[in-house]
């Protein structure tokens, strides 16, 4: 008599523990679907977002609800993303060596010019912020911690971009560029051009390419080969001339050479 297979991907002829890690796979998915999303998504919603069938995602939803990932509307039946999700980010920030030693970086920038610091790193084609000080005149929202922005339409990603090599760049990029304003850079070519002014100069530029209204500068910090890590001042355009621009980047250049060599110093890589 045939033996009773009780796990059903076993009877399928895959192993079992496949079924498990489909079945995570699609969580990590379902969490990233809600994360690039900045309203309640429905069951359909999210059916048609992930082509998942609607009954992996009531499990998936259940599950993810119950440990804190998910918050749900009983009125409208809509999810979002729930408070766990920013505790497991901040942990992450709370963990990374470099972030105290960036902030006060980050600080001294914000008090010498006035304008609102960044500090990101580079995820593939994206930047991810990772801390901000605002300029308490600033006017526009450019960035808030766990914000992604493509690396070709900000000053950070071509700083960060110009440290990795011709092919590297081709081979990391798409082909066409998506435009986030009507000067956002969507060629190869003129990212290319872009990365090179940006060795050549010390340090990264761009004049309303990711917000309109807003320029800004961009520095590598020069701890690891390469560099993974920028920092960046936002500057409205109605407030500074490119004289004043230039002056931002050489002190951005200045401050992560000095921040590159003291995270060294401390053994940080």
């Amino acid at each position: 008599m045939p033996q009773k297979v009780d796990n059903p991907a076993v009877a399928d002829g895959a192993p079992a523990e496949s079924s498990g890690v489909k079945s995570a796979r699609r969580a990590v998915d379902l969490i990233e679907t809600f994360a690039a999303n900045d309203v309640w998504l429905s069951l359909s919603d999210l059916h048609a977002r992930t082509g998942f069938p609607r009954s992996s995602l009531h499990g998936l939803l259940r599950t993810l609800l119950e440990a804190g990932w998910l918050e749900a509307d009983a009125n409208t039946a809509r999810y979002r993303l729930g408070v766990r999700a920013l505790i497991c980010g901040t942990a992450y920030l709370d963990r990374d060596a470099v972030v105290p030693f960036a902030t006060e970086a980050l600080e001294r920038i914000r008090e010498k010019t006035g304008f609102t610091a960044h500090f990101a790193r580079r995820n593939a084609t994206e930047v991810v912020y990772l801390e901000t000080r605002e300029s308490q005149r600033s006017t526009h929202l450019v960035s808030r911690v766990g914000r992604t922005l493509p690396t070709h339409a900000t000053a950070l990603g071509k700083a960060l971009l110009a440290e990795l090599t011709h092919d590297e760049i081709e081979a990391l990029m798409p082909a066409s560029l998506t435009a986030l304003t009507p000067n956002t850079i969507t060629t190869l070519e003129g990212l290319h051009a872009e990365c090179a002014a940006t060795r050549e100069r010390g340090y990264a530029a761009e004049v309303e390419e990711g917000t309109l209204g807003v320029r800004c500068v961009a520095a590598v910090i020069p701890y690891r080969i390469p560099g993974t890590d920028a920092i960046s001042c936002s500057m409205p355009i109605s407030q500074v001339t490119d004289a004043d621009a230039q002056r931002v980047g050489e002190l951005l250049a200045e401050t992560t050479a000095e921040l590159g060599q003291q995270l060294r110093r401390a053994g940080i890589r």
